[in-house]
Parts: structure tokens; C-alpha cells; sequence
């Protein structure tokens, strides 16, 4: 097969970061561009204005009411039954959205965002509640980092993930408290101690969630005495608990680090490349920067296939190269039973630490789950230009299809002894290295 330029595999890898997979025809349309211009443009659009997420609305959610103390089992099972179906109706609704999007970056930030405000559905049983944290995550996941982070703080589906609708200035719980310190803000050793956890955690006492499910401060509850936290003493409430902690400047280098992790390698990168990234997330904390920043990095650019695609970006990505329909429900339900087979189910992630990254997901297993996956896919994945081109060219047009700029030769020998089988081909050339990886 011919290589593309280098310039179209580097436009192919942001691309890939930035989204969930890229076909040729959306590299080429992008690659005249700076990266930095393509992001700065990409990064400013409305998420909601965009085409595919019209056509994708959000579910209503109605209010379950939970059954009273002595319901019987079949209305309890009722119950969970409904609570089940609207938890399944959520994350079809994502999964189509990924997928139909236009511009998928805020999709693909969303996700991110997700992994690290990690809250699970195996706890959080609210449907509504989770969606509304979703819409946050995108809504703020470009903006202001310290807005996103209250918002998380004060987030209802969050304080039940979190147990913080029991913390009460009678009786405080601690776990928002450490959590935000040691995963979301600040990192563990960053200088925060047992004292800091706590002092936190009177700060953050008092919020509930009203019968509308909206969060709530309810000053009778909350803890109005002094509190050291950090180093500064005060009447603290959460906001000054989240400014506290964001004002430190290791959680400047936490956060970028931790989203470097996510877009620009699986291993932390040199130190002048996180001094790049601090830069742009700059004094506003400015999230669109920083991501900008680490994709655009000489660091970024110079190496490659640094990270390995989680189940989500492997099989959304195959989903928008290939046309798959998403249109009929048993189908999508398949779509996440894969995802939840391969362990990424979203809103599921495994705990509050987030999704593993890296090698977790090259097991031999998930190999053979992918496999079987795609072969599923491609029955109705639209093949035609891999179908119509000439059987020596079919390796170039199958690598053009999925964003593939050039094959090793281990995957082209492999590839070649099937390029007269589309389907076979296309299923062997989504579970390659090249693809899987970037």
C-alpha cells in the first residue's frame, strides 16, 4: 500500500484524539488547515448547535417515585424494572449521539470529562439526575475548569455517587471531600492532608437534593464555623472549598497531566510539556486551551500511537468510518452490550478513580470480543468504496476509510490474504494495531 504524507497522518492523529476515529474524506478536509486553527474553530462551536445532536434529543425522564417501606416484591421488582429501562434509554441516547454528530470533539470531551468525574450508574439509579450531570460535562468542559468543578461539587447524581447529601454538620462524611482532593483537583501527595480531608468536608456540608432533584443548600444542615483548609481559615462554604483547592498550583499541573493522559499518551509526558499545557489552561483555567495546547505540542507531535483507543472510541469510531445505522433499538442494545463486555460502558465507569487506560484493554479476550463485534458491524457497515475498488487497491481504500495512513507489514500481509472478502477485510483492519492505537 502507499503511505500518506506525513502532514496527513499527523492531521489524522489529532483528528482521531480529538474525536472518535476520522475517515479519509474528513482528514483531507481538514489537513490545508493549522491544527491549532482546526481546534480553535472546533473548540468554539455550540455543541448543541450541531446537526447530529438536533437529531439526537435527550430523553424526558420522568420522576420514579420509589416504593414505600412496605411494597410488595412485584412492585419493588416493577420498580427496578423501570429504573433499568430509563439507565438503558440514557446510554443508547449517548451512544447515538456519538455517533451522529458532525463535530465530535465536545462528544469526545464529554467522555473525558466523564472519566474524571468518574460517577456510576450502579450507584447513582437516576437516570434524569445523570443525564443533567452529562449536559454539564459539555456544556462546561470547554470553559472555565473551576466552573466545571463546582458544578461537579454541587451536582446531584455527585453527591449521591458520593455520599454527600450525608454529610451534615452533625455527622460529616468525608468522601466528596477526598475524592476531589486526591482525584479531581489535586492529586494524592500534592500536598493536602488528613486535616485538609476533613476541614473539606465541613465546608461541603449541608447540600441535599429536593424533590425536583435539583441540589440544594440547606443551611440548617450545613457547618457555619471557622475552617482551615490549605493553609486559609474562614466561614467555608464549597465555593471557597473549590477555589481553595484550584488556587493551589499543583492542581493546575494535576489537571493537565491527567487530561495529557487521556489525549496525549498513555505515559506522562517530559515536563516542558506539561509546563505547556499548565500555560494555556493559564490563570482562567481555561479547559479549551489546555486541550488545544496539549494536541498542537511539539511533544504530542513527535511521537506516535501512544494510546491506546478505549472500547468507546474503537467502536463509535467504527461506527461513523463504516455508516453503521444506529436507528433501531435492539441493535443499539447490542452496541452496548459489546461496550459492556469490553468494560466501558458509559455511565458505568468501574469506580470513582475512573476507566484503566493503556494495555487493560489489548487482553486476549477483549481481542476476541472486538473481533466478533466487528464482524457483527460490518453486515451493516456500508462497504461500497472498499467493495468497488480493484482487489489490489483494496488495502488504500480500506486504510482511507478508517483514517489509516499507512499499514505495517505484518498487518499488510495479513490484510492482503483477505482483500478479496470486504467484510473479512474490513473486520481484520478494525482490530489492527494501526487502529486500534494512534
Amino acid at each position: 500500500m502507499g503511505s500518506q504524507s506525513a502532514q496527513w497522518m499527523h492531521t489524522a492523529r489529532v483528528l482521531r484524539r480529538a474525536g472518535f476515529g476520522a475517515t479519509g474524506a474528513e482528514i483531507d478536509a481538514v489537513r490545508a488547515q493549522q491544527p491549532a486553527d482546526y481546534l480553535r474553530s472546533a473548540l468554539t462551536t455550540g455543541p448543541d448547535d450541531d446537526a447530529g445532536a438536533r437529531a439526537t434529543p435527550l430523553p424526558v425522564f420522568a420522576g420514579i417515585a420509589a416504593p414505600g417501606k412496605n411494597a410488595t416484591p412485584e412492585v419493588r421488582r416493577r420498580y427496578n424494572a423501570e429504573r433499568n429501562n430509563e439507565l438503558a434509554m440514557l446510554t443508547a441516547w449517548w451512544l447515538r449521539r456519538m455517533a451522529a454528530v458532525q463535530q465530535p470533539i465536545h462528544e469526545k470531551l464529554t467522555l473525558l470529562w466523564h472519566n474524571h468525574f468518574a460517577t456510576s450508574a450502579v450507584k447513582v439509579r437516576d437516570a434524569a439526575a445523570l443525564a443533567a450531570q452529562n449536559q454539564k460535562l459539555r456544556a462546561l468542559g470547554t470553559g472555565d475548569f473551576g466552573a466545571l468543578a463546582y458544578a461537579m461539587l454541587t451536582d446531584a447524581a455527585m453527591l449521591k455517587w458520593l455520599d454527600g447529601t450525608s454529610n451534615s454538620a452533625k455527622a460529616p462524611n468525608e468522601n466528596l471531600s477526598r475524592e476531589f482532593l486526591e482525584l479531581f483537583a489535586l492529586g494524592h501527595g500534592n500536598g493536602y492532608t488528613e486535616t485538609d480531608v476533613r476541614e473539606g468536608a465541613r465546608a461541603l456540608t449541608g447540600w441535599t437534593i429536593d424533590g425536583s432533584g435539583v441540589a440544594t443548600l440547606n443551611s440548617r444542615r450545613h457547618d457555619l464555623g471557622t475552617k482551615t483548609l490549605l493553609g486559609v481559615t474562614g466561614s467555608l462554604g464549597a465555593r471557597e472549598f473549590c477555589d481553595i483547592v484550584l488556587g493551589r498550583p499543583e492542581s493546575a499541573r494535576y489537571v493537565a497531566g491527567r487530561m495529557w493522559q487521556q489525549l496525549g499518551s498513555d505515559t506522562p509526558p517530559p515536563q516542558p510539556a506539561i509546563d505547556r499545557a499548565v500555560a494555556a489552561y493559564g490563570p482562567n483555567r481555561d479547559a479549551a486551551g489546555m486541550v488545544a495546547a496539549i494536541l498542537t505540542d511539539d511533544e504530542f507531535a513527535a511521537v506516535h500511537d501512544t494510546v491506546v483507543h478505549g472500547p468507546v472510541e474503537w467502536l463509535i469510531g467504527m461506527v461513523r468510518a463504516l455508516a453503521v445505522p444506529m436507528d433501531n433499538d435492539a441493535d443499539v442494545k447490542k452496541l452496548a452490550g459489546v461496550l459492556r463486555n469490553l468494560g466501558q460502558l458509559p455511565f458505568y465507569p468501574p469506580s470513582v478513580g475512573g476507566w484503566p487506560h493503556g494495555q487493560a484493554w489489548m487482553s486476549t479476550a477483549a481481542a476476541q470480543i472486538r473481533l466478533t463485534a466487528a464482524s457483527e458491524l460490518v453486515k451493516k457497515a456500508d462497504l461500497s468504496r472498499i467493495s468497488s475498488a480493484a482487489p489490489g487497491d483494496r488495502l488504500d481504500a480500506v486504510g482511507y476509510q478508517l483514517g489509516i495512513g499507512a499499514w505495517s507489514d505484518r498487518s499488510a500481509a495479513v490484510l492482503a490474504a483477505v482483500r478479496n472478502d470486504p467484510a473479512r477485510l474490513t473486520t481484520i483492519a478494525v482490530n489492527t494495531p494501526e487502529y486500534l492505537t494512534s
